[in-house]
């Protein structure tokens, strides 16, 4: 079980550096007025959502205890961040404040995932 945990882990991290990623490349794009939500950023918080799902069952199936409410910021923030990049996918430019919105929830993410004990 640990192996499948410790695999998890590491897609999740993936899925992460997938989204911050694709929000990084276009950060030049977003100064002029032009980014776009770029296929990675969805497919990265797609494997965020099914690893972090996942991970949460593995945890609580071998009886340990899981900060239900760490869990649940941390759902609210990626679901946040899905329906926007899910909804505006298609668009050949997204507003600025929108862009760095989703970059802003996916750092603000990450950090709750380190610091929050």
């Amino acid at each position: 079980m640990d192996v499948l945990i410790h695999i998890l882990v590491a897609l999740h991290i993936i899925g992460i550096a997938s989204l911050l990623g694709g929000f990084l490349t276009q950060m030049k794009a977003m100064g002029q007025g032009t980014a776009r939500f770029v296929p990675a950023m969805l497919h990265g918080a797609l494997t965020m959502l099914v690893t972090g799902v996942a991970l949460v069952g593995l945890h609580q199936a071998e009886g340990h205890t899981v900060n239900n409410i760490k869990i649940g910021v941390k759902l609210a923030l990626l679901i946040v961040i899905l329906g926007l990049v899910y909804v505006k996918r298609d668009d050949e430019t997204v507003d600025k404040r929108l862009f760095g919105l989703v970059g802003l929830l996916t750092v603000a993410n990450i950090f709750i995932a380190v610091l929050w004990t």
